[in-house]
């Protein structure tokens, strides 16, 4: 009971028991926890009274994770989108993006880590910490989970043009890689399909793409014959208007024929992975029970197809089927070779402990390479070499020229890269030639291929990008030498078809302006990828950044060559800062004709405009090379093998020391003020003729730090014009006085001893008596540049640290002013020497009046940033409600709309027959505008002047909308039907409580009456 109190919060219990009974339940939200996902519900709005910030993020990463029927995708997308919208929104500092990957990383790893209740409970605690948004912490996390810092901008060149989904061989379904991709930072990705997309894969994966801002593009992959091998071409469609543009293209018949084809493709390989399946069965699982004593059972191939799911079955997916049936055989006959090795000699030791680091050992690719790859089943016709053959289907035949030009008669915009994998330069340049300029990119880089080549392979790429190089240079000596120096290699080589193809590359070589004709116009360029399924243990996962577009300290963290999970790509591509100045649309500004004088002035020519900064990439400077400029952004994640071994692991144990970072808040908060007292009293004591005296005078600090904190909290949450509905206390983060008393106690060794006493009375002779200006001066500087600097250290606004860096300069008349004010009191008090008894409190009083500025200051940034957070939750909801308007006029087109919301209960009934769902959308934003009003910081004073430069129109929108909730029963019922979950007993207390006063208010702010109609229903 003790550890309990000392570590961990009760709100981490709590989050913890809510999570856990979720996934005990079901992976699937009830339609209560499923409304909660409804992207008009604010995350500062009404359903904060119902469910916890924490839960519903738990609620939509559950459903993000293991959900992979096609049937929940509008489901996954409800709750990516309430994801982003809670994740975005909870950071109250200036990395809010850097915050919100974080949070959503925690929560993955805390449903993931059910069953390990200590795991969890680090978890939830971290989760709680990050949500705080302090550089510090956040920075921490994203280290610990090898996550770069991104700019606040979002401005990073950040990309990967080939991943997979579960669609094909990847393991996460869309929504799921959308949301991971925007975790890592990456805000350009291209998803390959082989041979087809299906129409509700793009349409999810796009939607989610448009959820997250990331832009996405959908390849799809299809194996030509060259050479006795496969190339792989991915063909991209470009140029549409929009995700729905793309979706009519895959509907359209031409195109559906093109996808029926592939079909064909793709369901020829499946057979030939049901062959293999059949294979290991007959053979393979016998030699594995005989190798390693097993009893492994045959698999059957309707598992396997429902562990494939939604994708294409392959051989990883093979693989992985057979290790997750392999593991609990291993971990059986380990336990029985644990007894084996208790009584055996020592060479029999030996044995057993190689034997079990062998089964240790079978991951998924070791039984990939070990028994299904091609080379591994000779006696089966590999899919994956070109044959003749009835079963063979068409379009695996085709030639390359043939194909893409079926592709580009489709649609007139596309890409069409060139997959090296496996390819010669020899393969590269005859493609190249025989498509004549229809491949536009190359896949210069591909990190599966990579990772899993060899030396041949390393130089086989270099060759074709030197290929390319020549190609793009436009240089027909360059290009000749090249291709002269191939056909000598090549007669060299002593290939079958040496013949064959140099008499191709000497026709190539009388024809170098034709090659070139090709790429005259648009050079070729290059493609990157990491071609990640999210299965393997061997290679980086999903995500490449160029360094130069990342903050000073995420390109620090890429070279630290002690970072062993980051790799830097052998490719450099030349990027470069765009900047452009954009001129502000705000009514803050002043009038034009002062805008205009204001920018003659020296140094104000930029004065109203906002500076937007971008980075540009030139793919076709692309050039292999040992110094790149590419980083990776997944982890290496090496495998853990299987977790066997001859000695049994413990399981976590919650009950040792945890460290000061799970702290029970209550108690490091405790510490936090112990720790900034003890040294202040010693300070005092120094100075001081008893204990009883320091203690006081220390009290006396705290105390001027300690109450300004709380007004400064108050006065940026609203000051005396704040909610009713909010207390004084309901302002006040009492972690932050806590830190704030910890350097403010710090501060008094410094201040008292080191500034007063030694240097100023000691060192210099200056003390109040004879020089008070300057000894306030130079304990108000010292002081005013220890805060900025544990502000920074603490993450405060930014106005708070530049604003206390300058506080001292108003400090020091400050100071002199409270310290004559003490005299003259003293004075009137007939005390004798009263400027020899108030010396030794010179710090104390300077102390109060850089407070008395830090209040001003500090409250002025919390000011700031309530009103920034406001702002944003003010425009998202807004916009909602004029969306919503819009839509009422489509809908309703003879009738005067505004007329109608004027009038609720008809409103409300011709709304229900036409459109329920925006009748639901209007009351939420409603409730939304409302909780806003009456609860949020700062809210009042935003919308009023917002308010104040709308048009009239816009202000009768904004005050008619809102008298639907003159409607008790209507609204009673939305809550009763689980429109805020159903915790919906205090949310519902508070509607009917405030809707009369909040409609008042809106009526005297906007001028429109939205009282006089009210009808009352009961309920």
């Amino acid at each position: 009971m003790a550890f309990r109190t000392l570590f961990f919060d009760q709100q981490d219990h709590e989050l913890l028991l809510m999570v856990n009974k979720v996934l005990e339940k079901t992976s699937t939200p009830s339609p209560f926890v499923r409304k909660l996902f409804d992207a008009s519900l604010h995350p500062h709005g009404i359903k904060e009274l119902s469910v916890s910030r924490e839960l519903r993020v738990a609620y939509a990463v559950i459903n993000l994770l293991d959900s992979l029927e096609a049937g929940l995708a509008e489901d996954r997308l409800l709750a990516l989108q309430t994801l982003r919208d809670e994740v975005l929104y909870s950071a109250q500092t200036g990395l809010r993006r850097n915050t919100a990957r974080v949070l959503i990383q925690i929560m993955k790893d805390l449903v993931r880590a059910h069953g390990d209740p200590c795991r969890q409970l680090k978890l939830a605690h971290d989760f709680r910490r990050a949500a705080s948004g302090k550089p510090r912490i956040v920075r921490a996390l994203l280290a610990h989970y090898h996550l770069l810092e991104m700019p606040e901008e979002w401005n990073q060149l950040a990309f990967d043009n080939h991943v997979h989904d579960a669609n094909t061989k990847g393991r996460k379904n869309p929504t799921h890689l959308i949301m991971d991709a925007w975790i890592k930072g990456i805000r350009h990705l291209t998803v390959i399909y082989y041979n087809f997309v299906e129409s509700a894969a793009a349409s999810e994966l796009m939607q989610a793409a448009d959820i997250m801002g990331v832009s996405v593009r959908i390849g799809v992959e299809f194996r030509v014959p060259a050479r006795n091998k496969y190339a792989e071409l991915i063909w991209v469609p470009r140029g549409f208007s929009d995700s729905q543009g793309f979706l009519s293209f895959l509907a359209e018949t031409p195109t559906q024929h093109l996808m029926q084809e592939g079909r064909k493709a793709s369901q020829y390989l499946a057979e030939y992975v049901l062959q293999v399946l059949r294979r290991y069965n007959e053979r393979h699982r016998r030699a594995i029970n005989d190798e390693f004593g097993l009893t492994l059972e045959p698999l059957h191939r309707d598992e396997f197809l429902a562990f494939v799911g939604t994708g294409q079955p392959s051989l990883l997916h093979l693989a992985e089927f057979i290790h997750k049936r392999l593991v609990p055989a291993l971990q059986g006959r380990v336990e029985e070779l644990r007894d084996e090795w208790a009584m055996a000699t020592q060479p029999e030791r030996e044995a057993i402990e190689a034997l079990v680091r062998r089964l240790d050992g079978l991951d998924a690719e070791t039984v990939h390479d070990l028994w299904l790859a091609p080379a591994c089943n000779p006696d089966i016709p590999s899919a994956f070499v070109p044959r003749e053959g009835a079963d063979v289907p068409d379009i695996l035949r085709t030639p390359p020229r043939a194909l893409l030009d079926w592709l580009t008669s489709l649609h007139s915009g596309y890409r069409i890269t060139l997959n090296l994998s496996e390819l010669t330069v020899a393969d590269v340049l005859e493609l190249l030639w025989d498509c004549e300029g229809l491949i536009t990119h190359l896949e210069l880089f591909n990190l599966k291929d990579w990772a899993e080549g060899d030396d041949a392979h390393v130089a086989s790429i270099r060759a074709i990008n030197e290929l390319q190089l020549a190609i793009n240079s436009g240089s027909a000596p360059r290009l000749k030498r090249f291709i002269r120096t191939l056909i000598r290699d090549y007669s060299d080589s002593g290939a079958t078809d040496a013949c064959e193809r140099c008499e191709k590359f000497r026709r190539i070589l009388r024809n170098i302006p034709r090659l070139q004709s090709f790429y005259k116009s648009v050079q070729l360029k290059s493609r990157i990828g990491s071609d990640s399924t999210s299965r393997s243990h061997r290679v980086h996962g999903m995500g490449l950044v160029f360094r130069e577009t990342l903050p000073p300290r995420a390109q620090k963290q890429i070279d630290d060559p002690r970072d062993t999970m980051r790799q830097i790509i052998p490719v450099h591509t030349e990027v470069y800062l765009r900047e452009s100045m954009l001129e502000r649309r705000t009514p803050v500004l002043p009038s034009t004709t002062m805008v205009n004088m204001l920018r003659r002035l020296p140094g104000c020519s930029r004065f109203g405009f906002r500076r937007v900064r971008e980075w540009v990439v030139r793919t076709d400077t692309s050039r292999v090379t040992p110094y790149g400029n590419i980083a990776t952004l997944g982890g290496f994640a090496r495998s853990a093998g299987n977790g066997l071994s001859l000695h049994p692991r413990g399981g976590a144990v919650c009950t040792r020391w945890m460290g000061m970072r799970y702290l029970n808040t209550g108690v490091s908060n405790a510490l936090k003020v112990l720790a900034g007292f003890i040294p202040a009293v010693l300070s005092f004591l120094q100075t001081q003729d008893s204990l009883l005296t320091a203690m006081l005078w220390t009290t006396v600090w705290f105390g001027i730090t300690g109450v300004r904190n709380v007004i400064q909290a108050v006065t940026g949450g609203g000051g005396v014009s704040r909610s009713p509905l909010l207390r004084w206390n309901d302002y006040v983060s009492w972690s932050r006085i806590s830190d704030s008393l910890l350097f403010t106690g710090i501060s008094v060794p410094l201040l008292e001893n080191v500034i007063r006493v030694l240097l100023l009375e000691e060192g210099f002779g200056l003390t109040v008596s004879n020089n008070p200006a300057l000894v306030y001066a130079v304990i108000s500087a010292a002081n005013g540049a220890y805060i900025a600097a544990h502000n920074i250290y603490r993450g405060l606004p930014k106005e708070a640290v530049l604003g206390n860096i300058f506080r001292s300069v108003l400090a020091i008349p400050t100071s002199v002013l409270y310290g004559e004010l003490l005299l003259e009191l003293l004075v009137l008090m007939h005390v004798p020497n009263p400027s020899l008894l108030i010396q030794p409190y010179a710090a104390v009083i300077s102390k109060m009046a850089s407070d008395t500025i830090a209040g001003a200051v500090e409250g002025y940034a919390d000011r700031n940033n309530n009103i920034r957070i406001r702002r944003w939750d003010y425009d998202s909801k807004l916009r909602q409600l004029f969306d919503s308007f819009s839509r009422l006029e489509l809908l309703f087109p003879e009738e005067d709309v505004l007329e109608l919301l004027s009038q609720p209960k008809q409103f409300i009934r011709a709304v229900e027959a036409e459109a329920e769902d925006l009748e639901r959308t209007i009351i939420i934003n409603a409730l939304d505008l409302m909780y806003f009003w009456m609860y949020q910081p700062r809210a009042r004073n935003v919308l009023s002047l917002l308010v104040r430069d709308m048009s009239p129109e816009e202000k009768a929108i904004l005050a008619r909308s809102q008298m639907v909730l003159t409607r008790e029963r209507e609204v009673s019922q939305l809550f009763v039907d689980g429109i805020v979950g159903k915790n919906f007993s205090k949310p519902l207390a508070f509607y009917l409580d405030r809707n009369v006063e909040y409609l008042t208010a809106m009526s005297r702010l906007t001028g429109v009456d939205t009282v006089g109609n009210r009808v009352a229903s009961p309920v």
